[in-house]
Parts: structure tokens; C-alpha cells; sequence
């Protein structure tokens, strides 16, 4: 299905029943989604969490839910969310298994952007109904969280079979199933994160050097700058560049790396790798011209010691 697409209205054979949910490990991502599960008529029953953290987030988005083992989750629930650190998805996943806690038509649903449905293989061989179900999102652990899963995307594996219900499942939370290949698990989580954990990266940057250059409110001076410049780039892609690298601007690109050498040596990597990244890109699209590149292109392979 096309995340742009708008989803048709599902018949009575293809929306979920009502379900009992579980959640194990109660992380900023699993409470959210049991609780916006409830609203969508659904029943979450049982949670299992370890930190005082998750406690309370447990307790903030689904309160009188019982705090439990994973083991009794999934011996109270018939979906269950399987919301745990991705490195220790596959054990988790193994253990529930060996110890038969999974119970044949249950379903078993992760939020791994990095893993598709083959983690849950050893879940499918006891019975499970194996999910994939990544929202595209960033999550606080707050009730915010719920709100913002309205229009998300969400990353949707499954077998052919399931296809249908973990499409609905995702609809009845607001979101917009975007169906990825097994295979492209890995590089469709790969995407996200360099959109979305540099993005947070590069501003957090950006704030500090504002801050370094006596600005009293980096946020609100970046604020419109950057909704803008996201926004182009969503509608443009690379035809939304600008600024001196795809000017080919090579002494403003000198003296900002003078400065950052100065200032703030910590920045001067990731500035030169992503001003090269522009340079190519701008490059390819037409918008550098090839006679400015020489130039720029020199100070960013000497790292502006000219």
C-alpha cells in the first residue's frame, strides 16, 4: 500500500476481532500502542516491564493493567506486543518458544524497524502468527505518543497470509501501513535513522554553535529556518539545496571550517563529510556548476588548511 495513498474502508473479513493485547517490555513504543489499541476497541490485559520507568509508563498509558512476567503476558493475551531492544528480540523470541509460552493462533507482533517477520520463526513453529509492525516514528513514553500515531507510517512484514490483518491492525491506529520486503528490513531502517537520529544530531549541533556565537535563542531562530528547509526537501528532494556548497561558494566554506577548527574542533568532521555528501549530490543534480566545484571541492579533501 502507498504511504500516500488513502486506505480503503476494510470489510468485516479483513478487520481484527476485538483482542485481548499484552505488552512485553514496556519501553516508550509498547504502551503507546496497546493504548491506542484500546481505543480502537481492543483490550490490553497484561504488561510486563522491569525498570521504575517503565513501570510508570505502564501506569500513565494503561493504568489498572497488571504489571506481570512476559511469561504470563503471553498466557493472558492473544496479541502480544513483543517491544523490546532489537539485539535482544531474537532471544527473547527463542525463549518464549522453548519454554512454550507461545500458544498456536497467537499473535505475536514486534516493532523492530531492523527486523522483519523471520526474527519470529521460532514463534511460527510453535503456532504464532508472526508481525512485523514498525511505526516510522520518534516516541517520548507520554500520552503525546498516541495522538502522534494519526497518519504515521508504519514499516508492515508479515507472511503473505497475514498481510491483510497486520494492515488493519495498523490502520486501527491511526496509521498508514507501508508494506517493506524482507530482504529490505535492514535498509528501510537504515533510511529512518539517518533521517531522523542525524536530523536530531545535526540540530542539536547547530543549537550549540548558535549558542557558541552568543545567539540568546537558538531554537526559535532555527525553528523557521528548518521547518522550511524540511519542507522543501520533502516536496523538492535534492533540488531544495542551497546555501555555499551547492553555490560552490568554496571561501565561505574555508571560513566556516576556520571557525569550527577554532570554536568547536568536535564539529569539523561532521561538517566536511556532510558538505562533501552535498557537494556530490549537488553535483549530480545540476545545481553546482563544474567550474565552482574544483575549488570547493579542494578545501573540502584538505579540510580547510589552505
Amino acid at each position: 500500500m502507498n504511504a500516500q495513498s488513502t486506505p480503503e474502508p476494510l470489510s468485516a473479513q479483513d478487520r481484527p476481532a476485538r483482542l485481548t493485547v499484552g505488552v512485553v517490555g514496556a519501553g516508550r513504543v509498547g504502551p503507546a500502542l496497546a493504548a491506542s489499541l484500546k481505543l480502537a476497541g481492543h483490550r490490553p490485559v497484561a504488561v510486563s516491564g522491569v525498570s521504575d520507568a517503565s513501570r510508570r509508563r505502564a501506569a500513565e498509558l494503561l493504568p489498572g493493567v497488571p504489571l506481570v512476567s512476559p511469561a504470563e503476558v503471553l498466557a493472558a493475551a492473544e496479541l502480544v506486543l513483543l517491544t523490546v531492544p532489537d539485539d535482544a528480540l531474537p532471544a527473547l523470541v527463542a525463549g518464549l518458544a522453548e519454554t512454550g509460552a507461545i500458544r498456536p493462533g497467537q499473535l505475536l507482533v514486534h516493532t523492530s524497524g531492523r527486523f522483519g517477520a523471520a526474527v519470529l520463526d521460532p514463534a511460527r513453529r510453535a503456532g504464532g502468527l508472526p508481525l512485523a509492525l514498525h511505526p516510522a516514528m520518534t516516541f517520548t513514553g507520554t500520552s503525546v505518543d498516541v495522538q502522534r500515531l494519526a497518519g504515521c507510517s508504519f514499516g508492515v512484514t508479515a507472511p503473505e497470509e497475514l498481510r491483510l490483518a497486520a494492515e488493519a491492525l495498523v490502520i486501527e491506529m491511526g496509521g498508514e501501513p507501508e508494506w517493506i520486503e524482507e530482504a529490505a528490513r535492514p535498509l528501510y531502517h537504515a533510511a529512518l535513522a539517518i533521517g531522523a537520529n542525524h536530523l536530531t544530531t545535526l540540530v542539536a549541533q547547530a543549537m550549540e554553535l548558535l549558542g557558541t556565537a552568543g545567539v540568546s535563542a537558538p531554537a526559535r531562530m532555527l525553528g523557521p529556518l528548518l521547518g522550511a528547509a524540511l519542507d522543501n526537501a520533502l516536496r523538492s528532494g535534492d533540488a531544495a539545496l542551497t546555501g555555499p556548497v551547492a553555490r560552490g561558494d568554496a571561501g565561505t566554506v574555508a571560513a566556516h571550517i576556520a571557525e569550527l577548527r577554532a570554536h568547536a574542533p568536535q564539529a569539523v568532521a561532521g561538517y566536511l563529510a556532510m558538505a562533501r555528501t552535498t557537494a556530490d549530490r549537488a553535483l549530480a543534480h545540476g545545481l553546482l556548476k563544474p567550474e565552482l566545484a574544483e575549488d570547493l571541492l579542494g578545501v573540502l579533501a584538505d579540510g580547510g588548511n589552505q
